[in-house]
């Protein structure tokens, strides 16, 4: 796995991951692909992150074969209610989906968000429905915190403290 500050370059490739209805269906608010227009906002907000944070997303390309295979990190979660917090995302491009990309992206972000940003907690989350997005939280070494709402609909939160 390589990792890239996300940009706008990469318009077209998160566009095609982020519009495919199997990822927007647990990747995206409301469940539905986003419009252009929202890809290019999403990509904008994440661009700004960088430029005002230090930190934010990246996008995960195939070592071996230069591939975009996906795009996650750590951003702090602004956007859901009660809760500000770094919060480590990721989305993987279906054709991918059970090689454990995932896990991987969100161990490197704990590396990063422990490691260099200093972190004292992370936080993930996803609908309670999806499993496979629970799983790669719990091989990463998350502990399920509570219930939240986020874009109208529930969720579950999960987290991980800095050992000590």
């Amino acid at each position: 796995m390589v990792l890239e500050r996300l940009r706008m370059e990469h318009l077209d490739e998160v566009s095609t991951l982020l519009r495919d209805p199997r990822v927007a269906a647990t990747g995206w608010p409301g469940g539905k692909p986003p419009s252009p227009r929202e890809v290019i906002t999403s990509l904008q907000d994440k661009e700004r992150h960088w430029e005002r944070q230090g930190f934010g997303m990246w996008l995960m390309r195939d070592g071996a074969t230069g591939e975009m295979v996906g795009r996650g990190g750590l951003q702090w979660t602004f956007y859901v209610k009660d809760l500000d917090e770094v919060e480590v995302g990721w989305s993987v491009v279906p054709e991918r989906w059970g090689q454990g990309l995932a896990t991987e992206l969100a161990l490197a972000s704990i590396d990063v968000g422990f490691g260099p940003l200093g972190l004292e907690q992370i936080v993930a989350f996803t609908t309670p429905d999806n499993a496979a997005s629970r799983r790669v939280m719990e091989k990463a070494g998350f502990s399920y915190d509570r219930e939240i709402l986020h874009v109208g609909l529930p969720h579950v939160l999960y987290s991980i403290r800095r050992a000590r």
